[in-house]
């Protein structure tokens, strides 16, 4: 029979046999793998790297917001280096709207690229419907307020009512350009489109996530994401409110393109550091969250809107009203598309680093 010490000594090296194999297997991961599905640290970000690029729900309204939000992010810099340029009559508004409808009909066939390409990076399988989403998402808001407030101007008798032959030549230019290149730039993007490059692989059960603390929900996130870059641009909007909305001329382009720079820089750090401290918690749900934590800029837009209406402007009276309030609603969703979109890409970048590095490790 063995003894006591023979007895311990087996049942000690029992213990360490499968110990000193599972370490084994933990830390000489392969290189052609990536990261594999162990846990490379006890908490943080680290522990969800196999849930962290697992796609999101809604792919279709994902990338249709990534596209129109590019598309816009492409008009807006044409539009401010045109005037920038001199290419605009400062004493005609009438000049930058009919050259921003003409951009976005034009810039089109990027919303279709960029929103069809990542659908297909992500695994959507419905593109046709896709590219119908991404035509509307704005296009579909912007008809039905331009219906209200052109009603109300018929309505009311006003001669800034745009005649019949005018909405028909605005609709045929959606219909003959905008659409068919918004068609064209989407199956470009699917065709052209490669593989979602993701460091490192997606389990097929999802992690459960920790309960976490207010001042990781979403609201918390959207307010701290909204507000900052609306600081950032905040005296500038008083001049371009009195300029759209007043007798003022607008000729500052060169601070207009640096506050605009400094608008997508700020959007992007604070989406970062949104997105780090998600993810920190253990939450890896951070697409739809990246585009709403910086996009929700557009809100803080349009609570200032309601200020310079009720205390800056002389304007009253339901025509005057129904026009500036529909107008700034299509401003604040211009400005969430952007933004959202400039918040989304600098995460994704942002995380496909802070992963790709855990391969050293």
């Amino acid at each position: 029979m063995l003894g006591l010490e023979s007895l311990l000594f087996l049942i000690e090296v029992g213990t360490l046999i499968p110990l000193i194999k599972t370490n084994k297997i933990k830390y000489n991961v392969e290189e052609e793998g990536g990261c594999d599905d162990l846990d490379q640290g006890d908490n943080g970000w680290k522990i969800i790297h196999t849930d962290v690029f697992r796609f999101p729900p809604f792919k279709s309204l994902l990338c249709a917001v990534l596209g129109v939000g590019a598309q816009f992010l492409t008009l807006a810099t044409a539009i401010i280096v045109m005037a920038l340029l001199g290419m605009f009559n400062i004493h005609r508004h009438g000049a930058i709207n009919s050259a921003a409808i003409v951009l976005y009909a034009l810039t089109s066939c990027v919303s279709g690229y960029v929103s069809c390409s990542f659908y297909t990076q992500i695994n959507g399988q419905r593109w046709v419907w896709n590219i119908i989403l991404t035509s509307a998402l704005f296009s579909a808001p912007l008809f039905l307020t331009w219906s209200v407030v052109n009603s109300v101007h018929w309505w009311s008798g006003s001669t800034q009512a745009l005649p019949a032959t005018t909405v028909l030549l605005l609709l045929g230019a959606w219909v003959l350009v905008g659409f068919p290149l918004t068609v064209i730039g989407g199956i470009v993007g699917k065709n052209r489109a490669g593989s979602f490059q993701a460091p490192c692989r997606t389990r097929n059960i999802a992690r459960q996530i920790p309960p976490q603390p207010w001042y990781k929900h979403t609201f918390v996130h959207m307010a701290i994401g909204g507000f900052l870059p609306f600081s950032a641009i905040s005296v500038e909007l008083y001049y371009i409110f009195a300029t759209v909305w007043g007798r003022e001329h607008y000729t500052l382009y060169g601070i207009l393109l640096c506050v605009f720079a400094i608008l997508l820089s700020v959007g992007a750090c604070i989406s970062v550091a949104l997105t780090y401290f998600l993810l920190s918690g253990e939450d890896y749900r951070w697409w739809w969250r990246s585009v709403l934590s910086t996009g929700s800029t557009g809100l803080f837009i349009f609570v200032y809107s309601v200020f310079y209406y009720r205390n800056r402007s002389s304007m009253s009276g339901l025509v005057q009203s129904s026009e500036f309030f529909g107008y700034s609603l299509l401003t604040a969703l211009v400005f969430s598309l952007m933004l959202g979109s400039v918040s989304f890409w600098a995460s994704l970048a942002f995380i496909r680093y802070i992963y790709r590095s855990l391969k050293m490790d």
